[in-house]
């Protein structure tokens, strides 16, 4: 086994596209991912010599499976019936039943918005948001939905929407480019832009004004997506005359383009006309005979071309849901940054594409393995393995509408969502996201070298606002049901168990206690106050 994962490291190394999907070394086609990602992981953690954590348990795990797949944390009655089941595949049923909710549509939907828009509108509203929840609603493969952006129909009141994702950067050909070779390629070309990059020999001059050469052409027209059939895209080496661009992609494919030359005057004039028909119509603009977005489209998903593709999105999901890439910076796959587990991307990437680019059956796969369910405490001290490893799991930090959700849980008495039908529980989940937004907007997105920020640490620590929205006593809340117990012990059992999902611990306990014990008479400002503390903590702050 050493010698087989050195053999394909050096492989991955010489050549970022070199294992096929008939590669032998590979595991069979036939096996699970969740079977497949265990056995990969698991032999380069022997093979490292290390000792990986042990399982999470239960608590643990129905918390960051819920976390994960609908972006909240579970209730206690969620809690306790998935710790209570002896159902020996109350894991899969848990998973498909987060998975079939409007809830995994709808925060799957948000992190996809993000993915794609890092620097755009993350709170829920917007026509590219609109297009996603309908898109991920109907399971559209990963396939189709980049065609539907890149080649966006705006005449569908369904898919107009995602016409955004190029409409915000057709002013800047430079940004489109970038844009789209990492949201979609896990490649950051724009260190070729004005010279070959100084560090990878994979891209050069020609890699960056190729991609460029295929979207260059895209313009607003009024509020909708113009292409001109022709343009040629010129740019000056650092050695030598200047040169015009061939439409190449990543792997170096190039596209032939008769049309590229500016036709005459009078075709040129007619195309003028009928874009400004269009513009005046309010209309989208006539497609050119020869689009050269629609080149990119399909050479992108032609035989080995398709491997950026497919392992850029197995990529991002496994840092979706493991807190780091295989390969990682996600934006970095290249020969001078091999992923740490190369059989494994390539196994996942030739999975993802022979079952259609299908976004729930991988996320399925990845959650489902042991290698997803292990604990985030490791035990010894010293030694701790690289979280690269995936020994043992690395923590991550709630997006902001997680935590603004999480908290409108914790601070609802458990009580409320009690005997609701299916649908009814969906519904009030549904009401409390939304209403959580307003709060969300005030937290960062955090990245991968997540610190809280002095915003939100003066907002926890001393904001009215958390106070008045989550920390009130009234009927249906958390505070106003501990308000009616007799016991400063079942109070505390109760406001951990709501805030973390789990018992207190005796030591928990003992503290908790006693700081409520010595404030007689004010027994409400107490338990405000230790559902403050255990709001504001890291344990509730990440999903563990």
């Amino acid at each position: 086994m050493r010698f087989r994962s050195l053999l394909l490291a050096v492989i991955c190394v010489l050549a970022p596209t070199a294992v096929r999907a008939a590669d032998p070394a590979l595991p069979p086609a036939s096996k699970s991912i969740e079977q497949v990602i265990d056995q990969l992981v698991d032999a380069a953690i022997t093979d490292a010599n290390v000792t990986p954590a042990g399982q999470a348990d239960d608590a643990t795990v129905i918390r960051r499976l819920t976390l994960d797949l609908v972006g909240r944390i579970p209730t206690t009655g969620e809690v306790d019936a998935y710790v209570k089941s002896t159902e020996a595949d109350r894991r899969a049923k848990l998973v498909d039943r987060l998975i079939a909710s409007p809830a995994f549509v709808r925060h799957q939907a948000t992190l996809f918005d993000i993915m794609l828009n890092p620097e755009g509108d993350r709170r829920g509203s917007g026509a590219f948001r609109a297009y996603l929840t309908d898109a991920l609603k109907e399971n559209r493969p990963w396939d189709k939905i980049f065609r539907e952006v890149m080649l966006p129909d705006e005449n569908d009141a369904k898919l107009k929407g995602a016409a955004d994702f190029l409409r915000g950067r057709v002013s800047d050909a430079d940004k489109l480019t970038a844009d789209v070779s990492v949201a979609f390629f896990g490649v950051n070309v724009s260190c070729a832009q004005c010279h070959n990059h100084p560090h990878v020999e994979d891209w050069t001059q020609d890699h960056f004004y190729g991609m460029k050469a295929f979207l260059a052409r895209t313009f607003d027209n009024g509020g909708f997506l113009g292409e001109r059939g022709y343009g040629t895209i010129k740019y000056k080496p650092t050695k030598g005359p200047e040169r015009t661009a061939k439409m190449m992609f990543l792997t170096g494919a190039t596209i032939e383009d008769a049309n590229a030359k500016d036709p005459d005057a009078a075709a040129m004039k007619a195309e003028k006309d009928a874009l400004d028909k269009a513009k005046a119509a309010k209309t989208p603009p006539p497609a050119p005979k020869f689009s050269a977005r629609a080149k990119l489209v399909e050479v992108a998903l032609k035989g080995e071309n398709a491997e950026f593709f497919a392992r850029s999105l197995a990529n991002r999901l496994w840092h979706r849901f493991l807190g780091t890439g295989l390969v990682s910076p996600l934006d970095q796959m290249h020969s001078e940054n091999r992923s740490s587990h190369p059989e494994l991307l390539a196994w996942l990437a030739r999975d993802t594409a022979t079952n259609g680019y299908d976004i729930k059956r991988l996320v399925r796969g990845i959650v489902m393995s042991k290698t997803y369910s292990r604990s985030s405490r490791y035990e010894a001290s010293e030694n701790v393995p690289s979280f690269k490893t995936f020994a043992v799991v690395r923590l991550k930090p709630m997006t902001p509408l997680q935590l603004a959700t999480a908290l409108k849980i914790a601070s609802t008495d458990s009580a409320s969502f009690e005997g609701l039908k299916p649908a009814e529980f969906e519904t009030k989940m549904e009401q409390i996201e939304s209403s959580a937004k307003g709060f969300a907007a005030l937290i960062a997105q955090p990245t991968d070298n997540f610190q809280i920020g002095v915003g939100e640490a003066l907002l926890f620590s001393n904001g009215d606002r958390l106070m008045k929205e989550f920390l009130t006593d009234g009927t249906g809340t958390t505070l106003g049901r501990a308000k009616q117990m007799k016991e400063p012990k079942e109070v505390v059992e109760f406001l951990v168990k709501t805030a973390y999902g789990r018992t207190a611990t005796e030591q928990e306990t003992k503290a908790l206690v006693g700081f409520i014990e010595k404030r007689k008479g004010r027994e409400a400002e107490s338990y405000r106050h230790v559902l403050w503390a255990l709001v504001t903590a890291p344990e509730f702050r990440f999903s563990y």
